[in-house]
């Protein structure tokens, strides 16, 4: 199997698994039933329901995300000295930007490129930027190495522009930068997905450095106490339950595969 096939396939594995989609088949598999099980099938539809409410709620949310982040600090000051790159991770492309005429950094991609110039500025350390073409386009590392120059004034001294995944991310960086004794790095990407970062990277023989961005729970949070809208679902509690079930499968199955 090859690996854009490889890539196809997890991804629609990844929709089954995941909401919105795992809730409605949930929810249809519940309909389905009902006239020969009606008790089985009424307690599947009241469950997708009860899943996508809490799963839409922002208290639900940030605590999930906040599992993934529990352990990941900011980056320290000792890190920085004893890293010798940094390597970004890609986190998606906004394809046929049509302000821009052309393929673009997506969201994600553009606050890891933000903090990864940062630290540039900061430590001087050369960049790697890692990020692959699934689909038509240019390699989102490229995507990357573009950005960074033009819009951030930032040189970017290798690209890897294969990776379809964070465990590719890892791998390839490590053909390129093991080679020429490059073993420590700042490695860049959000925090919550700094877990399956780090158990990729150091499967290949790297150490990584975590340097977290886009903290959905800060390190050092004031405790202001619950409030209503903790408990009024919105699109942008969904997304991040989204996010946070996707990295929790996906080290799940780095654990069981790598």
């Amino acid at each position: 199997m090859d690996q854009h096939t490889t890539w196809l396939l997890s991804n629609l594995l990844a929709a089954v698994l995941l909401p919105p989609l795992s809730l409605i088949l949930l929810g249809a598999f519940g309909w389905i039933l009902l006239k020969r099980f009606p008790g089985l099938g009424k307690s599947l539809i009241t469950a997708s329901f009860a899943l996508l409410y809490l799963l839409a709620s922002p208290l639900v949310a940030d605590h999930l995300l906040g599992l993934l982040e529990k352990d990941i600090k900011l980056l320290q000051a000792q890190d920085m000295h004893r890293a010798q790159a940094i390597v970004i991770l890609g986190g998606g492309v906004y394809r046929d930007a049509p302000e821009y005429g052309q393929d673009s950094a997506g969201t994600l991609t553009l606050a890891r490129l933000q903090y990864g110039a940062h630290l540039h500025r900061m430590t001087g350390l050369p960049i790697l930027v890692t990020g692959g073409n699934p689909e038509d386009g240019l390699p989102e590392a490229q995507i990357m190495r573009q950005t960074l120059e033009d819009h951030f004034g930032v040189p970017v001294k290798w690209i890897e522009p294969r990776a379809y995944n964070t465990a590719q991310n890892a791998r390839f960086s490590a053909e390129i930068l093991l080679p020429i004794g490059i073993k420590k790095v700042l490695v860049v990407s959000h925090a919550w997905h700094m877990p399956r970062a780090r158990y990729a990277f150091e499967k290949v023989g790297m150490h990584l450095l975590p340097a977290p961005t886009q903290f959905a729970n800060p390190p050092q949070p004031i405790d202001t106490g619950y409030s209503l809208f903790d408990f009024i679902p919105n699109a942008r509690a969904l997304e991040k339950s989204y996010f946070a079930l996707h990295e929790l499968i996906g080290l799940v199955w780095y654990r069981l595969t790598l």
